[in-house]
């Protein structure tokens, strides 16, 4: 997701912008539990989002559905709207349709200002109208190529129970009322990865069971003169999207770091530190050397480069307490020469992340679940939200609360009060903000099993029924979740004080016999910090024998 910046830096300026978004893709047999999943980061700084709903709905013909723009309100137009539309929570719909997306940019000529759609406009539109990942792609690429497509180069996650595909697609110029795109399947035994850089390059045009893609994909850019070899050489990233350093090291290194979890990447490396011109750029997809879980995609959505190459816990940029964010913008400048900073998967900007499971085996309102967080993935614990819901949890809707007004009825707020304790104090403060973490995604992990039971013999009386218990299961637990953040905020002030740390046993602080609060303990500087203090200042602070 990008707001109106281009993602055309050149590796010669060393500069990189704060590029924003990931999503992750699970084909069913690639799956611990045979279910697709799929996941999505949405990350800019200054936004606030929680979860939205549209209710499922008869329209009369004739109808028109107003466009406003997903990112900045304004208005564009309208378009008529569908005689039917489904029931949508979120990213997914009751039909386990999932949508996410990544913005690449791409190049600059190719954006239709005059175009009604925006991405964000065109992700929840089509969640209305689709009950398939194949439909969702024919109403995205039919909607855009009539009423026109306003925002830069955009990959789309598109996934249901059944199939994963990814989709990029850009517009042809001002006033063109058109969109080039291709849409290719993930297999089901492989996952798949997109960040921010354009990632399909050739494809198999004959392939009419797993590939799609626009009439005039190819064509348009030969009458461009963007292309001139032969059409099955012809790749849509490199044509329309070239990866320049930053595509490279700020978005396909999280693609990397994420296929490096289930399979050996180190040949992909040199590609992706993006100092080597003609390095062999990664796949489109691998298959992973083990069946991916639940837990191993929500793990996947806070990584920030740890054992690899890019780990962000070996420089003075982690500051005293080894923290793994960086300030923004990501490049900065010292003595007039360009540097940067790594940009991993979980990162401060998040307005929410979460994880989509879709099985195929189950009723549709049991078996989608949107694993939701509203802040940094790795600061949130993920509560559980299905597909049928028809109404959200107040912590992810909550009236009065915005951008600049906090609420502590918010979960979007109260998850950041705790979050921004932690990020400057990571290694002191972040095992306990982990311990309630993990102990709420276990909880809810655990009771999944006995919560659907419940639910299937509900949806055996009545469909309603069933909805209507997952609906009010999940939002209390998602209330659940931010009476236990608002004790969480409360216990690190109190606990880590005046960068002190007071002691407590079973979660209670201790008291002295006179009932005082328990001695501090002062924990000075860690080691690795003490050892660089001294290398950097010599004897300026020693003591004297």
């Amino acid at each position: 997701m990008m707001r109106k910046l281009f993602l055309s830096l050149l590796l010669c300026t060393g500069v990189i912008n704060a590029l924003a978004c990931t999503n992750f893709i699970v084909g069913k047999k690639a799956s611990a539990d045979g279910s697709v999943m799929c996941t999505y980061s949405a990350d800019d700084y200054g936004m606030f989002l929680g979860l939205c709903h549209y209710p499922a709905g008869k329209h009369a013909k004739g109808e028109m559905l107003q466009i406003y723009d997903w990112d900045t309100k304004e208005y564009h137009g309208q378009i008529p709207q569908a005689a039917e539309t489904y029931n949508v929570i979120g990213n997914i719909n009751e039909y386990q349709v999932t949508i996410g997306e990544t913005t690449f940019g791409g190049r600059e000529e190719m954006v239709d200002t005059t175009g009604i759609l925006d991405y964000g406009s065109l992700i929840y539109i089509a969640l209305q109208r689709s009950k398939t990942a194949r439909e969702a792609i024919s109403v995205m690429t039919r909607l855009v190529e009539t009423y026109g497509f306003c925002s830069e180069g955009e990959t789309f996650t598109i996934c249901d129970p059944n199939e994963a595909w990814i989709m990029e697609m850009m517009g042809k110029g001002p006033g063109s009322k058109g969109v080039v795109w291709v849409a290719v399947r993930i297999p089901d035994d492989a996952i798949c990865a997109h960040a921010n850089q354009s990632r399909i390059r050739t494809f198999d045009q004959k392939d009419k069971k797993n590939v799609m893609f626009s009439k005039d994909c190819i064509k348009f850019a030969r009458s461009k003169g963007w292309f001139t070899g032969k059409d099955k050489d012809f790749s849509f990233c490199d044509v329309y999207a070239a990866p320049t350093f930053s595509g490279r090291r700020a978005c396909e290194a999280r693609v990397w770091s994420f296929f490096n979890r289930f399979g050996d990447m180190d040949k992909y490396l040199p590609y992706v530190e993006g100092k080597v011109k003609d390095a062999e750029p990664m796949p489109l997809w691998i298959v992973p050397n083990k069946k991916v879980s639940l837990q191993d995609l929500e793990a996947s959505m806070r990584d920030h480069y740890e054992g690899t190459p890019f780990d962000l816990g070996n420089d003075l940029g982690q500051g005293v307490w080894e923290m793994p964010y960086r300030p923004t913008p990501l490049s900065f400048k010292v003595d007039g020469k360009a540097y940067f900073n790594e940009r991993p998967v979980s990162t401060q900007q998040t307005a929410f992340s979460y994880v989509s499971q879709m099985r195929s085996w189950l009723p549709r309102q049991i078996g989608g679940v949107l694993w939701f967080g509203n802040d940094d993935g790795n600061m949130v614990a993920y509560t559980p939200i299905y597909c049928g819901n028809t109404v959200q949890p107040e912590c992810y809707n909550t009236p009065g609360a915005d951008a600049v007004t906090f609420s502590d009825k918010n979960a979007f707020w109260v998850c950041n009060w705790v979050s921004n304790m932690v990020y400057p104090r990571y290694s002191q403060m972040f095992p306990s903000l982990k311990e309630v973490r993990d102990s709420l995604d276990n909880s809810y992990i655990a009771n999944q099993g006995e919560i659907e039971k419940q639910a299937l013999k509900l949806y055996g009386e009545s469909e309603q029924k069933a909805v209507d218990y997952l609906t009010d299961y999940s939002n209390t637990q998602a209330q659940q979740m931010l009476a236990r953040w608002k004790e969480l905020a409360i216990y690190l002030i109190v606990k880590y004080n005046d960068m002190a740390v007071k002691p407590t046993k079973d979660g209670k602080f201790l008291r002295t016999k006179t009932g005082n609060g328990a001695t501090v303990k002062r924990t000075g500087f860690p080691e690795k910090v003490a050892r660089a203090l001294v290398k950097q200042t010599g004897d300026r602070f020693a003591s004297p024998e």
